[in-house]
């Protein structure tokens, strides 16, 4: 499943949310070319995965920027991996489908 968040919902979305299962949260902003890049792999995994994670999408822009600062995100992407509401786990830029499967893998 994959969710769009924003300040607004990111409580539950992600932090309520990953009581009950892995949330990946997908940091990233618009204008950033290794964002492009891993997206349609993060897209695809969650598909391939269906409903065995959430995929929370944020926006690095605005509002939304409080949450990037939150987890210390220096650069875009930054992805992490969140579950009973903590980070476990995180990379950043652009990665091969076969590095973020194994992230996945390592966090379910």
């Amino acid at each position: 499943m994959t969710v769009r968040v924003d300040i607004d919902n990111f409580e539950k979305e992600v932090i309520e949310s990953s009581s009950h299962q892995l949330v990946i949260l997908d940091i990233s902003a618009e204008w950033c070319g290794p964002c492009r890049v891993l997206e349609p792999i993060l897209d695809r995994l969650s598909a391939e995965y269906n409903d065995v994670f959430t995929l929370a999408k944020i926006e690095a822009e605005d509002e939304n920027m409080k949450i990037a600062g939150r987890y210390g995100a220096k650069g875009f992407p930054t992805v992490i991996a969140i579950k009973d509401g903590e980070e476990v786990d995180r990379f950043h830029g652009a990665k091969s489908e076969s590095f973020v499967r194994e992230f996945i893998e390592r966090n379910l």
